[in-house]
């Protein structure tokens, strides 16, 4: 039974991060060119979700419209994400720096320390 759930919960998160529009804006603003863009679009979409929240919250409270508690909860959970992504862009891209620098002076030292190289130095100081 838990694993039919966990096998159901993987498929319907598969389903959702592939085919929704938000979803797949945070996961471009994760990768690597998107990450300079994750600022200035949390900083449009937010307001733009916010807005869109309170828009729905005063036709909620009409009668007959309360299936847009459903609208409700999700412009609160996308302005949620995008600013989430905004905090955590520099974050990563601290993160990104620092692990390129280290991958660049890792491949220098072995670049240094390659037989390929000693063999170069050897024959041109020869």
């Amino acid at each position: 039974m838990l694993t039919m759930l966990w096998n159901l919960s993987a498929a319907i998160r598969g389903y959702l991060r592939a085919y929704m529009p938000s979803n797949r804006a945070v996961d471009w603003l994760r990768s690597q060119r998107g990450l300079k863009w994750a600022i200035p679009v949390a900083l449009a979409a937010t307001p733009a979700y916010l807005g869109a929240l309170a828009l729905c919250v005063q036709f909620a409270s009409r009668p007959g419209l309360g299936w847009l508690n459903v609208l409700i909860f999700l412009f609160f959970w996308n302005a949620m994400k995008f600013t989430w992504m905004a905090v955590l862009s520099p974050l990563l891209m601290i993160r990104n720096r620092i692990s390129r620098t280290h991958q660049t002076s890792v491949d220098a030292r072995a670049y240094e320390s390659s037989s390929f190289t000693r063999s170069v130095r050897a024959a041109i100081s020869a």
